[in-house]
């Protein structure tokens, strides 16, 4: 497992993109599980398949793709991601994190981060989207922090700033989308775990009773990077299942509920992302 990269090896990395794309992108994208239909709506896309660039990690996980598309969306030119990988596929942090290393060297000044999650806090419904505007970083606290390790200064400072991950401008901008397309979305604190198995009752009461709203296995890791690196960064988790903290006998949550109600939110999901790429252009 690789733990570490070098500069070297990250710039290499953003050679094969640039060798394999006409654009020069400003936003990044990531998009969760069962919402990669926002990347085929990209106009004249580059397309390029993750296994094709060094050390780029895949994923094993169903609704994860694994291709990037370089095109233009709202007249920004975009790098989406269609598909991510995971800690816990094995992968070190820094693995994991590389794409975003890669996307702050190609020039992207702001990330769009989308997930799905389980709802903690009792008011939210499946359907509902969920702008992050904080995060509980679990496995971080414990030791686990993608920052971890020798500091390029190139890349960034050794002890970054997180008071404000999540850029409050962005965030009026994606509520003002929303309303505009008739809906509102929650705004609330993502509590991240590493996975893969769904949190206990025993763990949702705990996260609720800590501040979370919403729990998933991803995202913050490339949060905590793309803000070290200087981008903007907007967060959006899909609620596709609401947790049980205080289950019945026949409750469960597996991970194809999770993908069937990703496809629910998906239209909303789009129309916030292309309000906040029309708004910024």
């Amino acid at each position: 497992m690789k733990e570490f990269f070098t500069r070297v090896q990250m710039e290499g990395a953003a050679a094969i993109i640039r060798n394999r794309s006409r654009y020069q992108p400003s936003v990044g994208i990531v998009l969760g599980s069962g919402l990669s239909e926002l990347a085929d709506e990209v106009k004249y896309p580059d397309i390029i398949p993750t296994a094709q660039i060094p050390h780029w990690p895949g994923s094993s996980v169903a609704g994860h793709t694994g291709r990037l598309i370089l095109g233009r969306l709202e007249d920004q030119v975009v790098l989406v991601m269609q598909g991510r990988s995971h800690f816990y596929e094995g992968y070190s942090m820094s693995q994991i994190t590389l794409p975003i290393r890669v996307m702050s060297i190609l020039g992207i000044q702001t990330l769009i981060v989308t997930n799905a999650a389980g709802a903690l806090n009792p008011d939210y419904n499946v359907g509902d989207l969920m702008l992050i505007k904080d995060h509980l970083n679990l496995p971080g606290l414990a030791g686990q922090n993608p920052l971890r390790g020798p500091n390029d200064d190139s890349s960034g400072p050794r002890f970054p700033d997180m008071t404000h991950a999540y850029d409050r401008g962005l965030r009026q901008i994606a509520q003002n989308a929303a309303a505009s397309a008739g809906f509102t979305m929650q705004e609330g604190v993502y509590s991240y775990v590493a996975g893969p198995s769904y949190e206990t009752p025993a763990e949702l009461r705990y996260l609720r009773m800590i501040g979370g709203d919403a729990v998933g296995m991803s995202t913050v890791p490339s949060v905590v990077v793309a803000r070290h690196a200087g981008l903007r960064v907007l967060g959006i988790s899909s609620i596709t299942n609401v947790t049980t903290p205080n289950p019945s006998p026949d409750d469960q949550t597996t991970h194809t509920e999770v993908l069937e109600a990703g496809k629910l939110v998906v239209p909303k999901l789009k129309k916030v992302i292309r309000g906040v790429l029309s708004a910024i252009s």
